[in-house]
């Protein structure tokens, strides 16, 4: 159930893609059929399209001389998985361009059974969403191409017994394939140093790195068996289903004619446009909408594009601009970002692309490390919690892991300082590819078959349309099985969604009709706690209502939810008069109104007395996306319209962003309505419930477009303790635009006590960039992650969160930070001894002797302040602790200063760790202020 997502057709946002533009071309109804074709049942579909049209008569005689039986289906017309006919194999050769909409009915049918075969540089030319599908669907992606012919020779693996056939091997023109799948297996690799991949398979793909049925690429007969072995190979898989999905579309066996379409009108053009801010709520199966799911999230509006290709093929994006300015959404912040690299560019790259190259490969060199050191450092019978952990029976040793690791930190670490030379001889294209494969090298290095993680914030938000597929208890005790083998400690539940309660209420005036016969939150919090899982439950705040939601019970569009068709007067609408903004699909709430207030307090407080819930996690704590420089404003609901009157005699409705003063003065009235609430939550619940954690799932805006757009300024709410954790949804399809939006929030000095909890979108995110993230986290002041969301948490991922994080037999449950923070702080520092010692013991720490004998004695000092801090957690300890960690942090950078001239990340990873646990006392210090107030 957690194990895949299926699209539908018009799915598009929930990819958070742009849609590219472009004339289509058709197929003529004149096709012939030979008649073999007539004869034998077609296995294989073969996608034409206007990129292999030229090769076509190459791929064609290879076909036939492989007596391959198949079928023809033009890309033009691929709208939907059915689309793909029901022969058990999809053979896509050389096509660099796949639109959103095809790329979601190519996974569906894949999800069915359908088995995949391609070659060449597959969807390179797509847009950044549809490429990162397509590397899940591949297991990896296209890199770069050899700048010539090599030989083609059997991997080390002997993979399927492949390497026993001649035919397979010889010479060819083709190009570096990257694996980014744990699961994915090289077939056949390049004649040249570090044997890179050429043929990468999967259980339900098989990816060719060269163009297939090109002569100048490959021979026919080195194609052709290639082809044949991965036909073979599919038809010989138990499992694969004879008829995938749909009906059989006619079997057309030839291109008889093309025509050219005419020109598309404007009309036509608008209806091609997606606006990439609304969800597909017609599936039920992927029917939640929420912040914290910002591939769902449709608060605000975003760019339109096409969704055709560009007949120029001039490898850009051409975008059709709407007639009005559109906002930025959740899952476009790493859009503001430029990526570190473009795929196979061989444009110029800038100095300050340079840095940021260097940049990317430094750090990602040094996060390899850092997590190699740790497995060390836990592996040499350090135990953080005093108690022997046995590595997991498939798990290398220390020895193992540093072996296989240092040859290829040794490249990575030449290629980074040979970089600028590279670039300085523009040999652009070139250190493009030497990076390019360095990465995927690296992240081979992580030690994904060790348990080594820090006590920290595992969280997860299990999303409404995964808890509906369960449909009972039963259903949703498999999905906490699950997370509780992944060693997830903290889950965000799906409680008030769209108006709707998951659970029969009391206050709210429906339960969500989805739910039939059961109670989802009382049997959440059993089986969470069964399992030693906090259960927080994740409310909407002011979104009141959700279109899409409507669409999926089938009620009228424009039904606003259960509490506003009650309540009318407690809406808030735009400066046009409307309840949603256009091009948008939520109502809201007004904060301003004393009434909506006192209901959702209510809510809240039925929930948390109700319901043995550990936590309470706040999203939509904001108004809808606006852009008053267009002239798109909200919150003009009856009661703030009145409040802002009586204080300072003016209309809001009537104040333009121009009159700066006033508008300013209407921004404030916004954002404090807001701030008021959370303050008033927070009071409320932590004296009905003291012990009760409360988060806020936030946007992770620069602070003054936040205000401006958003209404939302978390930074009061931090920083007078109205929450324990900030939860920003950093989330991008790469470290080094995560890193990027990630790291100003986790340093930041505005946080006050709060924890903060960056969140990582799984959707489309290969498993290893997964981990780096999540690796990337650790090396950085922060307390945990949160992952968005249940539902895309993969077998892969749930394997390698098992291994490194998982609980075993041997291991005691490990602190969570929120709720013990001292326990939390002393274990994470005997973990750094533990890598003090260890690399101090192997001759790696650089510092001389005598201040190695200060550093022990300071260092010995610390660990027992915390030790008792957390053995008896009272003020004087905690004075204690904090000081004698002020004091070694002062001195820190001096005992390290050689050893940062010799691995400055590394440095700085203990730094932050050091960080992280004062942190980790001034949330203390907190949490037994609030007790002893309440």
């Amino acid at each position: 159930m957690l194990s895949k997502f299926i699209f539908k057709k018009n799915n598009l946002q929930k990819l958070g893609l742009f849609v590219l533009n472009s004339q289509f071309f058709i197929l003529s109804n004149y096709w012939t059929l030979p008649a073999s074709a007539t004869t034998e049942k077609p296995v294989l579909s073969i996608i034409y399209s206007q990129e292999n049209a030229n090769q076509w008569e190459g791929i064609t005689k290879r076909l036939q001389a492989a007596n391959v039986s198949y079928c023809i289906v033009p890309l033009s017309q691929i709208r939907r998985s059915a689309d793909l006919g029901d022969r058990k194999v999809l053979f896509l050769p050389n096509v660099e361009t796949l639109t959103p909409a095809q790329a979601i009915a190519l996974e569906e049918w894949m999800s069915k059974g359908g088995r995949l075969i391609a070659s060449g540089p597959t969807a390179s030319l797509s847009a950044p969403g549809v490429r990162q599908l397509m590397r899940t669907l591949l297991g990896g992606y296209w890199g770069f191409g050899l700048n010539q012919a090599q030989n083609l020779r059997p991997s080390k693996t002997n993979f399927g017994r492949w390497s026993e056939e001649d035919s397979l091997f010889g010479k060819v023109r083709g190009g570096v394939v990257v694996p980014e799948n744990l699961a994915a297996q090289t077939a056949a690799v390049w004649d040249s140093k570090d044997s890179p991949t050429a043929v990468l398979a999967t259980q339900r793909a098989t990816f060719f790195g060269w163009r297939w049925g090109v002569d100048t690429a490959a021979s026919p007969d080195l194609d052709i068996a290639w082809l044949n072995k991965s036909i073979q190979r599919y038809m010989n898989t138990p499992g694969t289903k004879s008829s995938v999905v749909g009906a059989s579309a006619n079997c057309l066996t030839s291109v008889a004619k093309l025509q050219q379409p005419k020109q598309i009108s404007q009309t036509s053009r608008s209806s091609l446009s997606t606006d990439l801010g609304s969800s597909n709520s017609n599936n039920p199966k992927n029917s939640n909408n929420s912040d914290s799911n910002n591939s769902n999230s449709n608060n605000s509006k975003v760019s339109r594009t096409s969704n055709q290709v560009s007949p120029s093929h001039n490898r850009e994006i051409i975008q059709i601009k709407p007639r009005q300015r559109q906002f930025e959404a959740i899952d476009h912040l790493q859009d503001r970002i430029p990526p570190v690299t473009i795929p196979n560019s061989r444009g110029t790259i800038s100095h300050p692309q340079t840095l940021a190259l260097q940049r990317d490969l430094g750090n990602l060199i040094g996060r390899v490390k850092s997590a190699n050191l740790a497995v060390r450092a836990r592996n040499e019978n350090i135990n953080l919690q005093q108690t022997a952990v046995k590595q997991t029976a498939n798990s290398s040793t220390p020895s193992q892991t540093v072996t296989s690791s240092q040859d290829t930190l040794v490249q990575a670490k030449k290629l980074l300082n040979n970089l600028p030379s590279l670039i300085a001889a523009k040999r652009y294209h070139r250190a493009r590819q030497k990076v390019t494969s360095a990465k995927a090298r690296l992240w081979q290095q992580f030690p994904v078959n060790n348990l080594f993680a820090p006590p920290e914030i595992r969280s997860i938000w299990l999303d409404r349309g995964t808890i509906v597929r369960a449909a009972n208890e039963k259903g949703l005790a498999k999905i906490f099985d699950n997370l509780a083998k992944a060693g997830i400690n903290t889950v965000f539940f799906e409680t008030l969604n769209a108006g709707y309660t998951i659970y029969p209420s009391k206050v709210a005036p429906q339960q969500n009709p989805l739910i039939r016969g059961w109670d989802p939150l009382a049997s959440a919090v059993k089986l969470a706690h069964e399992r030693g899982i906090e259960l927080h439950a994740w409310v909407w705040v002011f979104a009141a209502g959700n279109q899409r939601h409507n669409k999926i019970l089938n009620i009228k569009s424009n039904y606003p939810g259960p509490v506003l068709a009650k309540h009318p007067d407690w809406a808030a609408y735009d400066n046009r008069g409307r309840m949603i903004p256009s091009g948008q699909n939520k109502p809201f709430f007004d904060p301003a109104n004393p009434q909506v207030r006192k209901y959702l307090i209510e809510l809240y407080e039925e929930i948390v007395t109700r319901y043995q819930v550990d936590g309470l996690q706040l999203d939509y704590i904001r108004y809808p996306f606006q852009d008053p420089r267009a002239n798109r404003t909200y919150g003009y609901g009856k009661a703030a319209r009145t409040q802002f009157k009586q204080k300072w005699g003016v209309d809001p409705l009537s104040i333009s962003p121009r009159q700066r003063d006033l508008w300013n003065k209407w921004t404030k009235f916004r954002t404090e309505s807001v701030d008021s609430f959370v303050r008033e939550v927070s009071q409320r619940l932590r004296k009905k419930k003291p012990n009760l954690i409360l988060s806020a799932a936030v946007f992770p805006l620069p602070k003054r477009e936040r205000i401006q757009k958003l209404q939302q300024h978390w930074e009061v709410w931090a920083m007078r303790g109205d929450v324990d954790l900030i939860v920003p949804m950093t989330y991008a399809l790469d470290t080094y635009r995560f890193e990027k939006l990630a790291q100003p929030w986790i340093i930041s000095r505005e946080l006050g006590s709060s924890l903060l909890v960056p969140g990582i979108r799984l959707l489309n995110l290969p498993t290893l960039g997964a981990f780096d993230q999540i690796q990337l986290i650790r090396d950085l002041p922060a307390s945990g992650y949160a992952l968005f969301a249940a539902e895309n948490l993969n077998p892969q991922l749930q394997k390698v969160f098992s291994r490194t994080q998982g609980k075993t037999g041997t291991a005691k449950k490990q602190p969570i930070p929120h709720r013990q923070p001292f326990q939390t702080a002393t274990i994470r520092y005997a973990a750094l001894q533990a890598e003090w010692k260890l690399v101090s013991q192997s001759r790696e720490l650089q510092i001389s002797p005598k201040e190695l004998t200060k550093f022990k004695s300071q260092a010995k000092v610390l660990q027992q302040a915390l030790e008792q801090l957390a053995h008896n957690p009272n003020s004087s300890q905690l004075v204690t602790a904090k000081a004698s960690l002020t004091r070694f942090q002062s001195q820190f950078r001096v005992w390290m200063r050689s050893h940062f001239r010799q691995n400055p990340y590394q440095v700085k990873v203990w730094e932050n760790r050091l960080a992280t646990i004062e942190r980790l006392l001034r949330y203390g210090e907190n949490l037994q202020r609030v007790r002893r107030v309440q």
